[in-house]
């Protein structure tokens, strides 16, 4: 067995050490803060078992134009948040091509397939099933020809992928979630989602399982890590650690890492940000709002309303337009109550330009293993891809996640 450490203590970071713990190699995880309290916390929630297919950059004019001029809540751009990451918006509008896309949805389609039970094996080992519900998540449209595209679209999802979901008018949808007070368009509901009431708390109880089993977790700089001799090593609160290998599972830090390492990886930085509600009534199951591209979820802490993509420069002060403009809209037809004090939430997913997670071993480096790049989707498929990085360690390589692989992936990483 080997000695292992792991850079980065999110979902992805743990759920890695988990599953390499379970299989009887000593772990180390190095994070400069607490398990899950970055991106893994401030995301909606969602283990997502209809997201068969990534986000594609849309190609249509009439979408494209809509973005540019600000007229959709789901996208916000600023000129530096384009012009610093263009080479790679570039390519993700290539990969978005329908021939390509299609291939790459095979991939990530095989990885959602399991993602509730890869996530299941640890909700019942750190005893968090009180953190889960399973009753699904509903898509809600105000626009008619926007449901009916969407409903329209079911059958090919299910015969595609066999993902259930079922059509909704507007009054059911309404007996459902009792917190409208007008009657939308109509809906979809996706029974197979499992929504989480503490994102970040349920890392943390991953975490707590982890070294419950002997795992250690120390507080570092992952940018410290460096290869000595046949060791990698990092500093840490308690000193210089070493170990045979090192996994980086940084997310949108890891590019920052391994252009130290000789590394170039073109990583689209998909900021986003919530806004808390602590005296909203609660719903039933998370909502996507489609008119205005929001996650309503209720929480532990409250409601939370997660915003769609900002594309902004790197520095700059947090936008919060779209949670504002949401926020207006979403009065017309419910009441959340006042927005809690204080800063708006704000993290970066880590999206990678074809839409899938980078995991694999280093080109050209020994005993060094890449886990990252899961866009939207770290939170749903952490412990998926652990497994699968666990297997290519262990020497056992699954054909189906060969896309996934930096030998595989030139075009992203150099």
């Amino acid at each position: 067995m080997s000695e292992i450490m792991i850079m980065g203590a999110g979902m992805v970071g743990i759920s890695t050490a988990l599953e390499l713990q379970s299989r009887g190699h000593t772990v180390t995880v190095v994070d400069r803060g607490l398990p899950g309290q970055e991106t893994s916390h401030g995301n909606a929630g969602l283990i997502q078992a209809e997201a068969a297919e990534p986000y594609a950059m849309p190609r249509n004019p009439r979408e494209l134009c809509d973005i540019l001029l600000g007229r959709t809540n789901d996208i916000l751009w600023s000129f530096g948040g384009v012009l610093g990451q263009w080479p790679a918006l570039w390519q993700y509008y290539r990969f978005s091509h329908p021939r390509r896309y299609q291939a790459l949805c095979t991939s990530h389609a095989h990885l959602i397939r399991t993602a509730s039970a890869d996530h299941d094996r640890w909700i019942k080992a750190a005893d968090a099933g009180d953190l889960i519900a399973r009753n699904g998540y509903l898509s809600v449209f105000r626009n008619p020809r926007r449901f009916e595209a969407m409903a329209r679209d079911l059958e090919r999802l299910d015969a595609r992928y066999g993902i259930a979901a079922t059509a909704l008018d507007g009054g059911t949808v309404r007996r459902m979630e009792p917190l409208y007070t007008s009657t939308p368009a109509g809906g979809v509901h996706w029974p197979e989602v499992w929504s989480c009431s503490d994102p970040g708390g349920l890392v943390t109880r991953y975490a707590s399982c982890f070294r419950e089993r002997g795992g250690r977790i120390l507080g570092g700089d992952a940018l410290n890590l460096q290869r000595e001799g046949r060791m990698w090593q990092v500093n840490t609160d308690q000193g210089r650690t070493q170990a045979e290998h090192a996994v980086i599972a940084l997310g949108p830090w890891s590019p920052q890492l391994l252009k130290q390492l000789g590394y170039q990886v073109r990583m689209v930085m998909k900021h986003g940000a919530h806004r808390m509600y602590d005296r909203a009534p609660a719903l039933q199951r998370p909502i996507f709002d489609a008119e205005h591209g929001v996650v309503l979820s209720s929480m532990r802490a409250g409601l939370r309303m997660t915003c769609g993509v900002a594309l902004e420069a790197a520095g700059r002060v947090p936008d919060t337009r779209q949670l504002s403009r949401a926020a207006r809209g979403v009065r017309n037809y419910m009441d959340p109550g006042m927005a809690q004090a204080g800063k708006v939430w704000r993290g970066t997913r880590p999206f990678l330009p074809d839409m899938l997670p980078l995991v694999g071993a280093a080109p050209r480096h020994d005993q060094l293993w890449f886990h990252f790049g899961h866009g939207h989707q770290g939170f749903t498929l952490g412990p998926t891809t652990a497994r699968h990085l666990a297997d290519m360690m262990d020497g056992d390589t699954n054909s189906d996640v060969t896309a996934l692989m930096p030998e595989n992936r030139g075009k992203i990483l150099t």
